[in-house]
């Protein structure tokens, strides 16, 4: 990258980083204390050598497996959890959990707006076995301003719903992730409409952000994927999905089989990759968040939108940054991509990425084949042009990474 200590954007890089010294420090304390949860989860089952061990054929009794899925439960505060590397996506976790929880004819209702491309598809895609294919009602509402749309959601309740689907992050939009706080709301207000309502919430990007997760906060299920941010950087492959005990295992039953649920399934390699990503897992978000104000505070130096503005929470680690030309939010990507220690001499260019209804262009020089805990950036291509820039394993990565986006965009000057 031909970088030095002493270059222009290395100076401008540190400037960005002491405006927003005190921001940093409250990302410290909360990965403390999120630190303190897991250690408490890993100590209260006695976490030990025998449950790294690998397993084979059926895996009943496999007591790393369940051991796993105790300690993902206590630290996120669920009565019950599972937790695979049978599990290929985030989207193949939330893909169980609504099979498991919806029947034809049933309602479900995101209040979050219109799921990501990939989730979309398997909730009203046709002919490929998707919710609408076996039945299942799915309606929408908006976010209004950032928010709920209380009045619109009410309007809804007209009419028995059995899920309702909270989306966390973003997705490819220009707007912020949700907080804690407004999914605690939301909780509050559906089940005043219809106490027997389940509320769901795709938690991808969002773990460890907060002291809190959603199922701490009112919602009955959640899930997520491995290679974000409860894989440490570590996890190889993997999802999670927790929550109230006989919703999880509603969702195992498509996981695995109706008649056999999380009874079974082993894994040849060993689960230590697991646990030891799911211990470092707080800290590791902690650098993906830091990371996240640190591009939003040098590049809203430079005069560019980004999202989450400079000073607020950020409440997952994605960054927003939108820019004035398709050339100039490729040259951006690429950047990303050859300050990565993987593949770094890769140059990406956009393609039709199965499941998304644009091409996209995507930098991903990681361990972890597309972990978007590690550092990470991808776009459609189409207007507005914006990037969605995650992860990273060290803070000191990312600061040179980003020097490196300053130097290749020819912005400091």
């Amino acid at each position: 990258m031909q970088l030095r200590q002493n270059d222009k954007e290395f100076e401008f890089v540190a400037k960005a980083e002491k405006a927003i010294a005190a921001d940093l420090a409250r990302v410290d304390e909360i990965a403390l204390q999120n630190q303190a949860k897991v250690l408490d989860a890993f100590h209260a089952h006695n976490v030990g050598q025998r449950h790294f061990a690998q397993t084979n054929g059926y895996g009943y009794d496999d007591i790393g497996r369940d051991t796993l899925a105790a300690v993902f439960a206590d630290a996120f505060g669920a009565e019950s959890a599972v937790v695979s590397p049978q599990i290929v996506s985030g989207t193949h976790a939330l893909t169980a959990a609504l099979f498991g929880l919806l029947r034809p004819g049933d309602v479900l209702l995101s209040v979050s707006g219109e799921p990501y491309d990939t989730l979309k598809e398997a909730i009203v895609g046709k002919d490929i076995g998707s919710l609408a294919d076996l039945g299942v009602v799915y309606r929408s509402v908006a976010l209004k301003d950032g928010d709920f749309d209380v009045q619109a959601i009410k309007e809804e309740f007209k009419q028995r719903i059995k899920v309702v689907f909270v989306g966390r992050s973003r997705g490819y939009e220009w707007r912020d992730a949700l907080s804690i706080e407004q999914i605690e709301r939301l909780c509050k207000l559906v089940k005043s409409l219809q106490d027997d309502v389940i509320v769901m919430c795709d938690n991808c990007y969002g773990e460890f952000v907060d002291t809190l997760e959603p199922v701490q906060v009112g919602a009955d299920i959640m899930a997520g994927s491995l290679i974000k941010n409860p894989g440490g950087g570590i996890a190889p492959t993997g999802g999670y999905i927790c929550g109230k005990k006989e919703l999880v295992r509603q969702a195992t039953f498509r996981l695995t089989s109706p008649s056999i649920g999380c009874e079974v399934g082993s894994y040849a390699y060993g689960y230590r990759e697991f646990y030891q990503g799911f211990f470092l897992a707080p800290h590791v978000t902690a650098q993906a968040i830091k990371t996240s104000m640190l591009f939003g505070a040098a590049f809203d130096m430079l005069g560019y939108q980004t999202m989450p503005r400079t000073g607020a929470v950020c409440r997952d680690i994605i960054r927003s940054i939108k820019f004035n030309t398709e050339d100039e939010l490729t040259a951006f990507v690429r950047a990303i991509q050859s300050a990565s220690p993987v593949d770094g001499n890769v140059t990406p260019f956009a393609w039709d990425m199965p499941g998304y209804e644009d091409q996209v262009i995507m930098a991903a020089g990681t361990f972890v084949a597309g972990a978007s805990i590690e550092l990470s950036a991808d776009s459609p291509i189409r207007k507005p042009y914006i990037a969605y820039l995650q992860g990273g394993l060290t803070y000191e990565h990312r600061k040179i990474a980003l020097a490196n986006c300053l130097k290749t965009l020819n912005l400091i000057h």
